[in-house]
């Protein structure tokens, strides 16, 4: 890239970014947070994953603590251990979109990423093992006003026709995105991004988009990777994300992101 300033945040998704296919931080790359953070470079956490997802991963955080978890719903204090913002759907938002999607496509099954836990109808059957506490009922049962993130799953439809029926069924009551290999579509509040709450972070940190890094690999990550002023998906990213980045990183098997900053702030 042409000689200019390094920049002066990095915002990176975890899972198939910057994370092993075991969901760990390899040496390396930790080195390089690790020195990033020594010289007071932001590293912001943007993931799809929920705050319970991330107990291991806080240490990697960096001095200035903050993370943004859900897809754009939460923005966690780290060292706080407490949510700082919560971009919540309405409850009536979520039961319209529901019995949209029930009635568009028989079939579909619902769970709920809220601030202070996970709670699932029946039939969701999570493809990761849940607590045996987790709240199980109807979703007027289990519906509350700290719902960040509706799941959405079919398992009788290949992902990318159902990932489309969604957005096409209601689109304009919620934001959709995957990030997921299976028919699984995850649900925001209209207009909630990883983007346009990166947006506001680094605004209060009197970071401009030009001078924003921006790693990711997923459908999801597109709108941050498009808004970043420097964005790099990653070898194995979806191609959609590909598209969208203005770079292509090594995969994240191979330390793509680790790769790219140590290039960009001369490590």
């Amino acid at each position: 890239m042409p000689e200019q300033a390094a920049p002066r945040l990095v915002a990176t998704d975890l899972d198939g970014t910057l994370l092993d296919d075991h969901g760990q931080v390899s040496p390396r790359t930790r080195e390089v947070l690790g020195e990033l953070d020594r010289r007071g470079i932001p590293v912001v956490f943007v993931t799809g994953r929920p705050i319970r997802w991330m107990e291991s991963l806080w240490s990697d955080v960096g001095g200035h603590g903050l993370a943004i978890c859900s897809n754009g719903g939460i923005v966690y204090d780290v060292p706080g251990h407490a949510v700082r913002n919560a971009l919540t759907i309405e409850p009536e938002v979520v039961l319209a979109a529901a019995q949209r999607l029930r009635r568009r496509i028989p079939g579909t099954s619902f769970a709920l990423e809220k601030t202070g836990g996970f709670a699932r109808e029946p039939g969701y059957q999570p493809r990761v093992r849940q607590p045996l506490e987790i709240p199980i009922g109807s979703l007027p049962e289990i519906v509350d006003s700290t719902v960040v993130k509706v799941l959405a799953r079919h398992d009788d439809i290949a992902p990318e026709p159902f990932w489309g029926q969604v957005e096409e069924a209601i689109g304009d009551l919620v934001t959709t995105t995957w990030s997921s290999v299976d028919a699984l579509v995850e649900m925001s509040a209209r207009g909630v991004t990883k983007a346009t709450t990166l947006e506001r972070i680094v605004a209060e940190l009197g970071v401009l988009p030009g001078e924003v890094v921006a790693f990711g690999d997923m459908p999801n990550d597109i709108p941050m990777l498009r808004w970043a002023g420097h964005s790099y998906a990653m070898a194995n990213a979806h191609p959609s994300a590909r598209a969208a980045a203005r770079g292509v990183a090594p995969a994240n098997t191979d330390d793509g992101v680790a790769s790219v900053l140590t290039g960009l702030f001369g490590l």
